[in-house]
């Protein structure tokens, strides 16, 4: 036995793993996805996603990439995961997701062939939105000015190409490389933490998805849960996580202050 059967739950509801299942539509995420649907549709070319470590910017580009209606928008998603990312890596990983069939390595035979690529997109009746997560380590002038480059490709009905950028607070600095670019910023939005409401409406809805209806913490428990991690998703998770593995070995039949209280000490929270 395990604590998914202790509990009756029928899948973890705390991983940090981002499952869409779990997604949490708070009034702010929810406003979020609005402004940016209204980037895309209307062309601005530019958005920005900035949050903290931890405030689910990640967990929204997903959502809005499956929002997406296929027919109507050719979207793609690039995770940078390395700081030392080159321009040209950058821009043929660009190419290959929007789906050019010819990726040479000169450069700007390579710009050639992404705007062709965009032409036949748009002849498709479709828009190109591309999103990219962890947009704070594309910490380079040159990668900033190819951007730029791209923004300035349209047509008289706008332009060819959306991008959102989903980073960290030194996102701004690194938009920041070039100045003409980060003025296209058209739609900016921060992610904030939860409140001490939203946490508990997430807590509650990520157990009713995992299975269980009926209460595992208590009130107090999940005030507690708040106060650690100051309102943060990932933190959340992290807590109730262990704090139900913890209730399981202690065969607790509900989480109450207590349980919070050892998962935060041996998380090293409790300071």
């Amino acid at each position: 036995m395990d604590y998914l059967e202790y509990y009756k739950l029928n899948k973890h509801p705390f991983s940090t793993v981002v499952d869409s299942r779990f997604y949490y539509d708070s009034p702010q995420r929810t406003e979020a996805l609005l402004r940016l649907k209204y980037a895309i549709d209307t062309d601005k070319g530019l958005a920005v996603v900035i949050g903290d470590i931890g405030a689910g910017k990640t967990t929204l580009a997903r959502k809005m990439l499956e929002e997406l209606d296929e027919e109507k928008y050719e979207a793609a998603l690039l995770v940078i995961i390395h700081s030392s990312v080159s321009s040209d890596w950058l821009f043929k990983k660009f190419a290959l997701q929007l789906g050019v069939k010819n990726i040479p390595d000169n450069k700007v035979q390579l710009l050639g062939e992404i705007y062709r690529r965009l032409l036949e997109i748009n002849e498709e009746g479709k828009k190109t939105v591309v999103l990219i997560d962890e947009a704070q380590m594309l910490n380079s002038k040159e990668i900033m000015e190819d951007f730029r480059g791209l923004l300035n490709m349209e047509t008289s009905e706008g332009k060819l190409v959306n991008f959102i950028f989903f980073g960290l607070p030194e996102l701004d600095s690194t938009l920041s490389l070039d100045e003409p670019l980060k003025q296209r910023i058209a739609i900016r939005v921060k992610l904030t933490v939860y409140s001490e409401e939203n946490t508990s409406d997430y807590i509650k809805h990520r157990l009713e998805v995992a299975g269980r209806e009926l209460g595992v913490f208590t009130p107090e428990a999940i005030k507690l849960v708040y106060k650690y991690s100051k309102g943060s998703p990932r933190l959340i998770n992290t807590i109730c996580d262990n704090a139900l593995l913890d209730g399981f070995l202690f065969k607790k039949p509900v989480i109450d202050e207590s349980v919070i209280k050892t998962a935060a000490i041996d998380l090293g929270f409790d300071t």
